[in-house]
Order: C-alpha cells, then sequence, then structure tokens
C-alpha cells in the first residue's frame, strides 16, 4: 500500500486529466479491512463532497484518527469550520495580519468584503500568501473559503470548506499545482526522522530574549535525541498546523495561558500526544494567586502573601510591614515583580498593575543572596543550582529601565542533589508533586525562619553551562528517555 491516498466520495470527482495517484473510493475505506489494519504512517487526504457531522466525509476523518492513520482534515478542524466559529491559534494575530495587508490603501478598491480562496495554503493572491499559509496551519483543510469584511477595520468573518467536485477549470489548475507541492513536500520525501522510534517537537521562539533553553542546549537535546532513537525537531509559533507529525511536544518557550504556547499543549493533549508542559501545569503554575493558595493548603510555607483587590489595598501595609513585594499573578523572569517602599509607592505601582490583572499579590520582603533552584521531572529531582541576585539588586533578573533597556542576570552554581541540603530537596518535591508528574522548577529561599517557597515553574531552565554543568548530556538524556518512557506507556509496551 501507498504511503498516502486521496479520498473521493464519488470515483468521477478524480477526473481523467488529474494525475495518477493512490485515489480511493470513500466506502471502500471505511468498509475494506486493509485500511483499517495499514499502518499508522499512512496518510489520508480526505476529498469528500461533504464533511457535514455523520457524514460520509465526517466518517472518514473520524476513522482515520481512530485508525491513527494521519488525515487532512481532522474531525476538531471539521467542527470548527462547521460551527462558522474560529476557535484557533491566536486568531488576534491573524486578524492584525489581515488588516495590514488589506489596510494598505489600494485605488479603485471599494469592497466592504470579498472572498480568498486557500489551496493546501497556497493562494493566487502573493500579498496574502504568508495569511494563506498561516490559515492552512491552523485550519488544515485542502480546500478553504475565507470571507473577509470591514468592520472598522478588516477582519475575518467565516471560514468553510470547498469540495473538488465543485472547482471550476480555473480552481482545478490552482488545487492541482498546490496539491503537486503538498505532496511533495510531505509524503513523497519522508524525512530521515521517520527511522527513528519517536519524532518529538521541541516549540522554541528564536527571537525570544530570554528563553528556558539557549541554542546550544537545544542543539544537545537534538544530538542526544538521536542517539536515544528520538528525532527532536525544533519547531516554531508557524508550525501550529504540523503537531499532528509528531509523537510528543516538549516546549521550550516561555509559557503563558493567553499565549499561543498554551494552544499548543491543548492542542497536542487533544491529539493524544505526551506533552511537556501540560496544559493543566502550565495553568497551574503560572498563575501565583492559584500557586499561593496551593502551598498555603497544604501547608508548605512560603512569603506572608495578602492577595489585593482595588478594595483592600489602603489594608495591605497594616499586614505585611515595608518593603512590599508586588506581583502580577502571571510574570516571569522577574517580570512584573516590584518592590516598594512606602505607602506612596504601593499606590502607584499597584495602580499600575491593576490595568493588567484584577488582583496582585503582595508578598513580605525576604532578602537572600541566592535563591535555590530544584528540577524535578516526574516527581524525580533532577538537578539543583543555586540562583544569585544581580549585582546591587535584589532580583536575580535585573531588567534596567528605559528604552533600549538591558537585562542583567546573576551568577549560578548547580550542584549534585546529593550534595543540596536534604530538607530543599523534600520541600520542592513535596510542591512540585502537588502540579503533576511533568518537569518543574521549584524556587525556594532558605532563610533564618526556615526554608520557604516562592514559586513552582513549569518550563525551568534548561541552558549549556549552568543546569547541565554536573550531569552534562545525561540532563538531557534523563529527559529524553523520560518522554520515551512515556510513548512506551501510552502504547502499551
Amino acid at each position: 500500500m501507498a504511503d498516502h491516498i486521496i479520498l473521493v466520495e464519488n470515483p468521477t470527482d478524480w477526473k481523467s486529466h488529474f494525475p495518477k495517484l493512490p485515489v480511493v473510493a470513500a466506502k471502500d475505506y471505511l468498509a475494506k479491512p486493509e485500511y483499517s489494519s495499514a499502518g499508522r504512517n499512512l496518510r489520508v487526504l480526505n476529498l469528500c463532497r461533504s464533511y457535514r457531522y455523520l457524514s460520509v466525509g465526517y466518517y472518514c476523518s473520524l476513522l482515520a484518527e481512530a485508525r491513527r492513520h494521519r488525515v487532512i482534515p481532522s474531525v476538531r478542524t471539521l467542527n470548527d469550520l462547521s460551527r462558522k466559529s474560529i476557535y484557533s491559534l491566536d486568531i488576534e494575530d491573524l486578524d492584525d495580519h489581515v488588516q495590514q495587508v488589506l489596510g494598505k490603501p489600494r485605488p479603485g478598491f471599494t469592497a466592504t468584503a470579498f472572498e480568498l480562496d486557500i489551496y493546501f495554503g497556497q493562494c493566487p493572491a502573493k500579498e496574502l500568501q504568508e495569511l494563506a499559509r498561516q490559515l492552512f496551519g491552523v485550519f488544515r483543510a485542502p480546500l478553504l473559503r475565507v470571507e473577509f469584511r470591514l468592520q472598522g477595520q478588516w477582519r475575518i468573518a467565516t471560514l468553510k470548506a470547498l469540495h473538488l467536485h465543485s472547482l471550476s477549470t480555473e480552481q482545478e489548475e490552482i488545487f492541482l499545482g498546490a496539491l503537486a507541492t503538498y505532496l511533495s513536500r510531505r509524503w513523497r520525501q519522508p524525512r530521515a526522522r521517520n527511522n527513528y522510534r519517536y519524532d518529538l517537537a521541541m516549540l522554541h521562539n528564536p527571537k525570544e530574549a530570554m528563553p528556558p533553553s539557549n541554542n546550544k542546549a537545544l542543539q544537545q537535546f537534538i544530538r542526544v535525541g538521536r542517539e536515544c532513537g528520538v528525532n527532536v525537531e525544533l519547531i516554531e509559533k508557524k508550525d501550529y498546523g504540523r503537531l499532528a507529525e509528531f509523537d510528543a511536544l516538549f516546549i521550550r518557550d516561555t509559557t503563558g495561558i493567553d499565549h499561543y504556547t498554551y494552544q499548543f499543549a491543548k492542542k497536542a493533549e487533544s491529539e493524544g500526544m505526551v506533552v511537556i508542559d501540560d496544559p493543566d501545569s502550565i495553568l497551574k503554575c503560572t498563575n501565583k494567586v492559584y500557586l499561593d493558595e496551593l502551598l498555603r493548603t497544604h501547608r508548605i510555607r512560603m512569603p506572608k502573601t495578602v492577595i489585593v483587590r482595588r478594595d483592600n489595598l489602603e489594608r495591605v501595609d497594616s499586614e505585611i510591614p515595608y518593603p512590599i513585594v508586588l506581583k502580577i499573578p502571571d510574570g516571569s523572569f522577574s517580570r512584573g515583580v516590584f518592590k516598594v517602599n512606602d505607602r506612596t509607592e504601593l499606590l502607584e505601582v499597584a495602580g499600575r498593575l491593576f490595568k493588567a490583572s484584577d488582583l496582585v499579590l503582595a508578598q513580605e520582603f525576604l532578602y537572600t543572596d541566592f535563591d535555590w533552584r530544584v528540577g524535578i521531572l516526574n516527581r524525580t529531582p533532577l538537578f539543583v543550582c543555586q540562583y544569585f541576585m544581580s549585582k546591587e539588586h535584589w532580583q536575580i533578573y535585573h531588567h534596567e529601565p528605559g528604552e533600549g533597556r538591558t537585562t542583567r542576570e546573576g551568577d549560578a552554581k548547580t550542584f549534585r542533589v546529593e550534595d543540596a541540603p536534604e530538607i530543599v530537596i523534600k520541600t520542592a518535591a513535596k510542591a512540585a508533586s502537588l502540579i503533576g508528574n511533568g518537569f518543574y522548577g521549584v524556587d525556594l529561599k532558605q532563610t533564618s525562619k526556615g526554608i520557604v517557597v516562592i514559586e513552582i515553574n513549569d518550563n525551568p531552565n534548561i541552558d549549556h553551562g549552568v543546569e547541565d554543568t554536573v550531569l552534562k548530556e545525561d540532563l538531557y538524556r534523563k529527559i529524553i528517555e523520560d518522554f520515551v518512557w512515556r510513548l512506551d506507556r501510552k502504547r502499551g509496551k
């Protein structure tokens, strides 16, 4: 059997002048045993006449997913399109892109609505090609029609699937060209990674100023992964539509709820992939209000904390002495964290933070020369670091104010797990276990009053030259091997 098949509802839909490709009648795909027993790498291109709920076309995609074939469009895409709703990755970014392109003055263009047809991510209008690619990345349907409307500014109004049998002669020509390009990129040239046991996508942002893993660390993951029989491939935000090509996702990008990293995690989970950071861990770890409640409920010591609202702001300094640390709930890398020394600063800084969040955290100020960081994977400590405060500053990261600002970072020292204080390890392990069995970095302070947990990070740093100083490449190997273990369990091995 070929490594890919094209499904049509009526054999006459694949016309005589179309290229000779492995075309299969939808009824045969649904009924014949050779297709139900085909391997998981079979790629299925569903070109049925209808994708409505419980139609033949819908069942083709549904059974393809049950058979673990790699099908487009997926059932999720069909459901999204059928509701005429855009449940997509960062749709605001797409609308912004629409406005950038269509908002430019064009002589003689007075329309307030128009349609664009997209064929496998390709479109006839060159100025809209990047948008077409992005839409195909989110909605991997072979043929899409997009309606744009001018509603104050240009926006995507509706999306719907087109069907092969309804194409005009001119559209057929565009379709066949786009199909040839799509097949050559995806199927006719199998990538070397198909020789590996598993395929791991590692999401990163090459433009991020302070990523969770530096470039040398990413390359170590790739090299060690291959030694472990895992093909590790770097992907970016634009590769959202390719997630189903992989067995697992490892997020090496700073996470957030209102962020594409969370959408990637949710998509990977819905595809049945192994994913770190999983959506639940992102949800729990990125919000400091949640962490405060969680740790207090389980009697894990943390700095004295007050959840601040506009109506109790005036009473905060009666509960916590100055200086007070104010935090937005979802900050990272010392961003959104401010120290205030008196009531004037308290009111001024809190006022600014309330513009972004209805709740703010106020904490007692506990200065130490360094914070402990314990990296924990699947409830097992992996590494221990001391992160020292930035020179002449009270935080590890010092973000300089003003335009063109720079960020200064304190030094770091890495220890063997067995050489770190036992109480640090035990406290970190207990805290991380409250989140799950993923990959976490627990930050703690060692004070005169004992060990205090500052926060739990869902995507702790793995930087070459810092966290890997003790274990070296074994650190990367332990993480890759954990993915293999999870994947083996999922497949019942």
